[in-house]
């Protein structure tokens, strides 16, 4: 199958760094020529974003890691996402009116893993420190830099969220206006913070004056957080889960991540003849969502934090029960379970690779845009809404408890050939996240498309964007046809077109490692600002 592409996939045979905002592309290709090693490239790849990405990611929000070690030839994957606050409970949330987790504010902001996550990940594998790799975030923080059309779509989206609280308007409204595509945009206290990060390290983040006002805000806003949350927190070096799909391995973050999810819907779909199928036609785009269906019952009853409640993963998981649920899908009809919740979720992947073999998958987010729509007073960091993904359901797994992790969308991949990374890859999105996964994996494996071709083909995601969707709408780009669009309707799917490459899709970045000739072929999802960069 061969596509006019929008854009090459890059070549290159030293190192590569492939992100959604080509100013991080090219910092942490810097990074890379400088000495650096992919971990070193990631973490200031994904500073620069938390500058010029401010509405996908910041220092207040969570990330999680998958690094291949190659000397050691062998994965390690770090969960760097935070808790709830130790006085967080659904009696507390319901003592204070809330008949319904918050979506944003206070009460969804969970304390934030990000920095925690890089310094620990840096303590291990880096080559250089927070004191040189936030350097280029800084400078962007301090001198600005040109808003895309992109960030200028979203903070005028925010606008009414980012005018509730003065501190996000000073810093993203200046003079009370959206600012236009090409406007510089200084962001000078998140300068001042990155600096006291860049000469303290986590310390500084976790304690002190940077802690102090994340607690003082939202104490402000009715929030539970406390010194002692923040303090006390910890990222964790975790195993990674793992499946086969057509004798490759498939790797994933165990949960509290939706990892589960996306492996089950990997086994369930192994089980057609998707070659057969055929790209794009009716019959496998409604076979891989009524996949997606059943795996998101078992990730909505089971995913959450696997050290409070316990969570059948390798039941999940197992090929026998993959082969159980295949067995439920009608071929021909659409099935309607509750409600999907609604989705959203903004936030940044990114991929390295260097030049002896290191490959890094990072995925960092504050969850919806804008996070929870606040900015720690004085520091220029929008804090997270990662905790609207709790439920005040006393009976549900993922329930609102004291210091507890919630479920996570954020999953980081790898697909391994011979024991060895062959593809490098991930994608923002929230709840779709996981069904992005799946349509690369497709891409890649059953259609032999290259990675720029497996990215910019189009896709599809079910799931409500907002809480006034269907209850099972299935979004659609206009690259598959109007024919398919109208056979997946009579089928039973809610299916709804929309503007071809959609940031609903999902903005992935992909670095394919090709082994007998010497050279990495990366790729960037033209839905975001990205680049893939090489030497």
């Amino acid at each position: 199958m061969t596509r006019v592409l929008g854009r090459p996939t890059t070549m290159a045979v030293e190192g590569m760094v492939a992100t959604p905002h080509y100013l991080a592309s090219v910092a942490g290709l810097r990074a890379l020529q400088a000495g650096g090693n992919a971990v070193d490239a990631a973490v200031v790849a994904n500073a620069v974003l938390t500058v010029v990405y401010p509405h996908m990611c910041s220092l207040g929000g969570d990330a999680f890691f998958l690094i291949w070690d190659p000397s050691e030839g062998r994965l390690h994957a770090l969960n760097g996402s935070g808790r709830s606050p130790a006085a967080a409970s659904i009696d507390a949330l319901v003592a204070a009116g809330h008949t319904t987790m918050p979506q944003r504010g206070a009460h969804a902001v969970t304390v934030p893993g990000t920095i925690h996550a890089w310094e620990t990940a840096l303590d291990r594998f880096g080559t250089f420190g927070l004191a040189d790799l936030l350097q280029p975030a800084i400078a962007y923080a301090e001198r600005g830099f040109p808003v895309t059309p992109g960030l200028r779509a979203a903070i005028a989206q925010a606008r009414p969220l980012l005018e509730q609280q003065d501190a996000a308007a000073r810093q993203f409204l200046p003079e009370g206006q959206v600012p236009a595509a090409g406007d510089v945009l200084r962001q000078p206290d998140l300068a001042a913070s990155l600096r006291l990060i860049a000469g303290r390290g986590a310390d500084a983040f976790y304690k002190g004056a940077i802690a102090q006002a994340i607690v003082d805000t939202l104490r402000e806003h009715g929030g539970l957080m406390t010194l002692d949350d923040l303090s006390a927190h910890r990222s964790d070096w975790v195993e990674p889960l793992r499946t086969t799909y057509r004798g490759l391995e498939l790797v994933e973050l165990p949960p509290n991540t939706q990892g589960v999810t996306a492996l089950q819907m990997a086994n369930i779909v192994e089980g057609f003849d998707v070659a057969a199928l055929g790209f794009g036609s009716p019959e496998l785009i409604h076979l891989c969502v009524e996949a997606k269906k059943l795996a998101f019952v078992d990730r909505d009853r089971y995913v959450t934090d696997p050290e409070r409640v316990p969570i059948p993963v390798e039941r999940l998981i197992a090929k026998e029960y993959a082969a159980e649920l295949r067995r439920r899908i009608d071929p021909d009809r659409a099935w309607a379970p509750g409600a999907d919740r609604p989705g959203g979720g903004d936030t940044i992947y990114l991929c390295v690779v260097d030049r002896n073999g290191m490959a890094v998958s990072l995925i960092q987010s504050i969850f919806k845009g804008f996070g929870s729509g606040l900015v720690a007073e004085g520091t220029g960091i929008v804090l997270n809404n990662r905790g609207a993904s709790f439920t005040l359901d006393p009976d549900a797994a993922n329930r609102l408890e004291p210091s507890k992790r919630p479920m996570h969308t954020l999953i980081p991949a790898m697909l391994l050939r011979d024991g060895q990374p062959w593809v490098v890859f991930g994608t923002m999105g929230g709840h779709g996240q996981a069904q992005t996964h799946l349509q690369l994996l497709l891409n890649l494996v059953d259609f032999g498309m290259e990675p720029q071709e497996a990215i910019e083909a189009p896709r599809w995601v079910s799931g409500r964007g907002t809480p006034d969707d269907p209850a099972h709408v299935l979004r659609i780009e206009p690259g598959f046809g109007e024919a398919t669009i109208e056979r997946l309707r009579a089928m039973g799917h809610e299916a709804r077109p929309t503007e071809p490459f959609s940031s609903l899709m999902g903005h992935a970045q992909m670095i394919q490692i090709d082994r007998e000739r010497g050279i990495l072929l990366g790729a960037a999802d033209p839905r975001a600002d990205g680049y893939a960069l090489g030497w």
